[in-house]
């Protein structure tokens, strides 16, 4: 592979001088480079993409890299994440391992998530590699939120709300929820209530090939409720009572290139020992 580009977060790669960096030593080696600020403006040559400053970033390029079948290979500007292999200190040597073939690809499975809106109908759906997470918005009170899994019905959560995860995404919002940790390989989906009210309501693992829908119930005839859809961080859709949202594994998968044979449970170790 010589045919690279760049994404990089200009508030953590400072007047873009590991961007600058990266992009002479490519070309000095013979290779192309293009640096973008727009992710949709990757063009079809491009071989593997650079994504600079922390999983945050990755996962907003995860989209259209997935679209175009395109690895994402992550540089690490900020604290210690689970998507972004590479430091400052290595990329130079990561450069060369790429071009001589020395690589491999980790491919993730991403959510797609359709809204229907009573009086618009279904939405078109949007892609996520982390979660879509279903919230309160407004008020500081519960929503009250059906659950059917297949059609079939789960559950009902009075909830802040509830989060839909991928592996990938298990070890973000999913956790800090009291989620399980997935290995990001693994192909699974995971609903995750936030703050139930409800002593029993716990994490629930399903299959990939299953299909979820969650609809905003009326709690509080009195009240307009409504909740926000939040894809991978990002405002998506505002749901009234009676709207819902499908949400299944999506087509796309996004491909992460892996340099080292470190293990998903090793990077856990050392996020587990910042925080302990």
């Amino acid at each position: 592979m010589k045919n690279f580009c760049i994404i990089t977060n200009p508030y953590k790669d400072k007047e873009y001088a590991l961007t600058n960096k990266m992009k002479s030593y490519i070309e000095l080696k013979g290779g192309s480079c293009q640096v973008i600020t727009e992710k949709n403006e990757i063009p079809s040559s491009v071989e593997v993409i650079f994504v600079l400053g922390g999983d945050g970033t990755l996962i907003r390029a995860a989209g259209v890299a997935s679209e175009k079948d395109i690895p994402l290979l992550g540089v690490n500007l900020g604290h210690l994440g689970y998507l972004c292999e590479l430091e400052e200190h290595n990329v130079c040597a990561a450069i060369e391992e790429i071009m001589n073939g020395h690589y491999m690809i980790e491919e993730r499975m991403m959510l797609s998530g359709s809204p229907v809106i009573q009086t618009e109908g279904e939405k078109l759906s949007q892609k996520a590699l982390n979660d879509i997470v279903i919230c309160r918005k407004g008020a500081l009170q519960l929503v009250e939120l059906t659950v059917s899994v297949n059609g079939e019905y789960l559950s009902t959560y009075r909830a802040d709300g509830i989060i839909v995860a991928t592996p990938t995404g298990s070890t973000g919002y999913s956790m800090s929820a009291g989620g399980p940790i997935v290995d990001p390989k693994a192909r699974m989906i995971l609903i995750t209530p936030i703050n139930a009210h409800n002593l029993n309501a716990k994490s629930i693992v399903i299959g990939a090939e299953d299909e979820v829908t969650i609809e905003l119930r009326s709690r509080q005839p009195q009240k307009a409720e409504c909740v926000d859809v939040n894809i991978d961080g990002e405002s998506a859709a505002e749901l009234s009572v009676g709207d819902s949202i499908t949400i299944r594994a999506a087509k796309q998968r996004t491909k992460i290139m892996k340099l080292s044979k470190i293990s998903f449970l090793e990077i856990l170790r050392k996020k587990m020992q910042i925080y302990s």
